[in-house]
C-alpha cells in the first residue's frame, strides 16, 4: 500500500462514496453502479482506484466479483494521522 495511493483514492467524492456503500456490505460492481448516475465502465475505473490503493479487495463468487472495504489500509492511514498530529502538537510546544 502507498500511502499517495490511499490519497489520491479517497480524494475523490465518488470514491468515497463507493467506500460508505462498502461500509454496510460486499457488493457487486453493478450493485455499486445502482447508486450513481455515472456510467458502468466509470464506476469500474473508480474501483480500480480503490484496489489499487488496497482500499478494496475483489474476490470472485461464481460469475459475480465482489468488492469489499480492507480495513487494514483505513487503520495503516488512521496511524499515520495520529503520529503526524502528535508530530505537530510536539512541534507547538
Amino acid at each position: 500500500m502507498s500511502f499517495n495511493d490511499a490519497f489520491k483514492a479517497l480524494s475523490d467524492n465518488t470514491r468515497r462514496q463507493i467506500l460508505d456503500l462498502l461500509k454496510e456490505q460486499d457488493m457487486t460492481a453493478g450493485d455499486i453502479a445502482d447508486y450513481f448516475k455515472i456510467t458502468k465502465p466509470s464506476i469500474s475505473h473508480h474501483l480500480n482506484i480503490l484496489k489499487q490503493s488496497g482500499l478494496v479487495s475483489d474476490e470472485r463468487k461464481g460469475q459475480f466479483i465482489y468488492y469489499s472495504l480492507n480495513t487494514s489500509v483505513f487503520e495503516d492511514v488512521i496511524k499515520w494521522f495520529v503520529s503526524f498530529l502528535n508530530t505537530t502538537k510536539e512541534k507547538e510546544k
